[in-house]
């Protein structure tokens, strides 16, 4: 069945703006983002990773969804059910700081003010009202998701997959309350998990610090790089081994600006080699020290709030902020003679990922996921070849991770998230974890029960987000066709946020690899390589890519801007290039289109009626069908789009259309409409082939041509018919193209317009190629603009002519009557003069040894590069003037 009423035709000028939104409104009503409509094709599933509510799309999220769309588009044209399921993420610390910062300067008022209750309904308010905005944005970028599947990490269906993930895992042992140091951030005010940290190098100074020894004999010196956690310090560790400390494990020395004693005790933990090899123990403020303290018994005193503020155990110091404190105590230390020595260093300081405040290590009762099982189970997979990486170094990446990861902090002090599923016993302090709300006690039945105040990390429920948006816990028919899902494209940035956290509980609770393919992709940084960020200034908004140049430039330019896995760097540039690639698509289609005859009936290709340069064109198709289909099976994205565009450029628009013309402006009828038919498969096929990349303007085109279908986004994937391929064809073409190239080039350096015309000698180096130049005579007299076209084995170069050697001929183009040789020979003996003493300048220069040794490298090598430039110029200009006065 035909598309609805083809128009042969397309505007001048091809305006997104009056495209986009009316055809993607077209695919939303026509259903072709559903799937489950065919249930007889084999099913093909990817989630997408879930954006934020807070904010608005960014290039990551674009490059992204682009990439997962490709593959989407690609699969459904396959002949695939295929399912793209969208979503988004509550964020809980994101959105949670933009509500309260929304209440702070719009009302005045803060959370503990609304209360509990009330703020969570502003929150659910705020989502709904802003919420939608990213799904907007997406719909903008062209991706053609199954919104009739929208999801979101507190629906219903997904919070009642988080409490049936939790008590299970708490059943099992896995999930545990503990006392155990954590990251703490004072500026959110909760818990962080390790991978929610950011290791920055900052200065600091290391402070070796003089203990005095009770027993009067003489100090230890201990070094450290935060003096202000000294109050918390409950003793001095060395090494067991350590001879030179032996005799002093067991006694006790003086906590400078304290009256406390703390003892010596001996622990393997301490690096005898480092520093005096003596090691101050704080277990409250440093995960090391903490695991000493549970060896040796050791009391685990804090001496820094959960605000960031030092606490009365600091004495005077009560009140400080970190970096007061740390200020004030190393100025007293060194005025009462315990600073022995204090030197600048650089070193990895923990940042908050959210707000990039110094993480503290704090000592807290919170919930943890017991890793190391899971991680083993997600090892043993990955083993055994039942993921793969894309690239594939990441797959050691991953691992190395899994080895060495550490129990994960799943609770957070906040108010916007899931719940923990937690009631404490207020009567005999048990707890009792549920699916449905607690009314008494497990333990002892008394009613007096209340729910944990915490709610759990964001990440513990997108960990879910491949099984959990199909249904599950419940069996339904989505979880049974689409899970596991196939694909998963994703930021190398999140691999252990997320992927990694996806991996392990789609094993634990559904015995399956929640994706058979983790295809990784780069960041996008400004066109200096640095990371875009609001704090720098140089974010790009995509809507304001989109705005400027549509939606398919910029699909373009970040699928084709890097290789797999690897960052690229956003160029303005880039995305006009794009545009520009695509006008050229838009003004080739037209071009067939005005040339169709009315009613766009089309004859069907006859084999034997095509010419050297249809049978090449549809033998180079083929070509790009077949690497076009290989790379997106492998995720090559950007070889795909290469691939495309230089096919499409070159091969088509610049040559074969031109090619066309001869037929098309002819006087044989069954030629033209051979010609046409050829130029209708070529574009229909090349419209399916760009279709996932630039889904926008190829609907646009394809509605307008006269083929069958009803869309583009429904239509067949284009497979290679090897009927088609023609290596004598190709090869026979190229040699053409080679010689209209050749003359081409000639003219342009004698700077002949394309008005004058010119005569050609071609001299062919056997009788096969005499009958490829005779046969497309016609081609060489209209690409070569010539006036006069001898083909003649036997030729010889006329005098004063400039001679091309191409494959399998020799052309000459005679000078005579063509440009004034007086004239010319005396503009380029000029040249060669100016070029010499070019030369010999650089020369000089760099036969200066001063100059060679004392310049910066680059400036040398600059020098080495004009001097090579002006050679071979030199070489050129020589030559012609011998060639004039031949």
């Amino acid at each position: 069945m035909a598309h609805t009423a083809p128009s042969t035709s397309l505007p001048p000028v091809y305006d997104p703006k009056a495209v986009e939104q009316k055809i993607y409104q077209f695919w939303e009503r026509g259903g072709y983002f559903q799937a489950g409509k065919d249930t007889s094709k084999p099913a093909f599933s990817i989630v997408m990773p879930p954006p934020n509510v807070t904010g608005s799309l960014h290039l990551g999220h674009a490059w992204n969804n682009t990439l997962q769309d490709i593959i989407i588009r690609h699969k459904r044209m396959a002949g695939y059910d295929a399912l793209y399921l969208p979503g988004t993420d509550h964020a809980g610390i994101a959105t949670q700081a933009r509500v309260e910062r929304m209440l702070r300067e719009e009302e005045g008022t803060t959370r503990h003010e609304l209360g509990r209750e009330r703020f969570v309904e502003r929150v659910w308010a705020w989502k709904h009202k802003y919420g939608n905005l990213i799904t907007s944005q997406v719909r903008a970028l062209g991706v053609s998701c199954d919104w009739s599947r929208e999801r979101f990490t507190m629906d219903e269906g997904l919070s009642r997959a988080v409490r049936t993930v939790f008590v299970r895992l708490y059943e099992k042992g896995l999930i545990y309350r503990g006392n155990r140091i954590i990251n703490w951030c004072p500026r959110c005010a909760t818990a962080l998990s390790d991978i929610e940290v950011e290791h920055n190098d900052v200065e600091g100074t290391l402070y070796h610090v003089r203990y005095p020894r009770t027993d009067g004999q003489g100090d230890v010196v201990v070094a450290t790089t935060r003096p202000e956690t000294m109050f918390a310090d409950v003793a001095v560790a060395v090494h067991p081994d350590d001879h030179r400390y032996r005799d002093l494990v067991g006694k006790t020395v003086c906590l400078p600006l304290t009256d406390r004693e703390i003892p010596v005790i001996a622990d393997a933990y301490v690096d005898p080699e480092f520093g005096t090899g003596c090691v101050k123990i704080t277990p409250a403020h440093d995960p090391n020290d903490f695991e000493v303290g549970l060896r040796h018994n050791l009391a685990m005193p804090s001496c820094i709030g959960p605000d960031g503020v030092l606490t009365e155990l600091a004495g005077p110091y009560q009140g400080l902020s970190r970096e007061e404190a740390r200020r004030r105590v190393a100025a007293d230390l060194e005025a009462k003679g315990y600073v022995v020595k204090a030197e600048r260093l650089t070193h990895a300081v923990g940042h908050c990922s959210r707000c990039d405040t110094v993480v503290e290590p704090f000592l807290s009762d919170q919930w943890f996921v017991r890793m190391e099982p899971l991680a083993q189970a997600a090892i043993r997979g990955v083993e055994a070849g039942k993921l793969r990486f894309v690239p594939e170094r990441f797959e050691k990446v991953f691992v190395h991770w899994l080895e060495n990861v550490r129990d994960w902090c799943i609770s957070r002090q906040l108010w916007w998230g899931h719940r923990i599923p937690a009631w404490y016993c207020d009567a005999c302090g048990g707890i009792t974890v549920a699916m449905d709300d607690v009314e008494a006690c497990a333990h002892c039945g008394s009613g007096q029960v209340h729910q944990d105040e915490d709610v759990l990390d964001t990440w513990f429920s997108s960990a879910l987000w491949p099984f959990s948006t199909m249904g599950w816990p419940e069996d339904t028919s989505d979880l049974a066709r689409y899970y596991p899902t196939d694909t998963l494209v994703t930021a190398y940035d999140i691999l252990f946020f997320w992927v990694a956290r996806m991996v392990f509980t789609g094993l634990e609770f559904t015995g399956e690899m929640p994706f058979a393919n983790v295809v990784v992709h780069g960041l996008i940084r400004a066109s200096d390589g640095r990371k875009m960020s609001k704090s720098l200034g140089n974010g790009v908004d995509p809507l304001e890519v989109i705005e400027r140049y549509g939606a398919d430039a910029l699909r373009f330019t970040l699928t084709t801007g890097t290789s797999p896995g690897n960052d690229q760097r956003f160029y303005w540039e880039k995305v006009e290039a794009s545009r520009n690639f695509i006008n050229k698509v838009w003004n080739a289609s037209r071009f067939v289109l005005m040339n169709l005859p009315d009613g766009g009936a089309i004859p069907p290709l006859h084999r034997e009626a095509l010419t050297l340069p249809d049978r090449w064109i549809l033998h180079r198709l083929q070509e790009t069908v077949a690497a076009v289909s290989e790379h997106i099976d492998r995720y090559d994205f950007g070889e795909a789009g290469r691939a495309l565009y230089d096919f499409a450029w070159d091969d088509f628009c610049d040559w074969y259309i031109e090619f066309a013309k001869l037929s098309l402006y002819g006087e044989d009828e069954a030629r033209k409409g051979q010609t046409r038919a050829v130029l209708v498969h070529v574009l229909d096929t090349l419209l399916r082939l760009l279709h996932p990349f630039v889904p926008f303007v190829t609907e646009e085109i394809w509605q307008s041509l006269p083929v069958p279908g009803d869309a583009l986004i429904a239509a067949a994937w284009p497979t290679v018919d090897a009927s088609l391929f023609d290596e004598d064809a190709a090869r026979r073409t190229q040699q053409l193209m080679e010689a209209v190239r050749a003359v081409r080039n000639v003219r342009a350096e004698l700077n002949v317009p394309p008005s004058r015309p010119v005569a050609l000698v071609v001299r062919p180096a056997d009788a096969e190629a005499a009958e490829l130049f005779e046969s497309v005579r016609d081609v060489l007299w209209k690409f070569g603009h010539l006036s006069e076209l001898t083909i003649d084995p036997a030729a010889t170069a006329p005098a004063q002519a400039m001679t091309a050697v191409v494959t399998g001929a020799e052309l000459y183009l005679p000078l005579a009557g063509l440009v004034d040789i007086a004239a010319e020979l005396e503009r380029l003996r000029k040249e060669r003069s100016r070029l010499e003493a070019e030369v010999a300048r650089a020369q000089k220069k760099l036969a200066n040894p001063q100059f060679v040794a004392k310049a910066p490298a680059d400036v040398v090598e600059g020098e080495r590069a004009k001097l090579a430039d002006y050679e071979a110029k030199l070489q050129a200009v020589e030559a012609r003037i011998r060639q004039f006065e031949s």
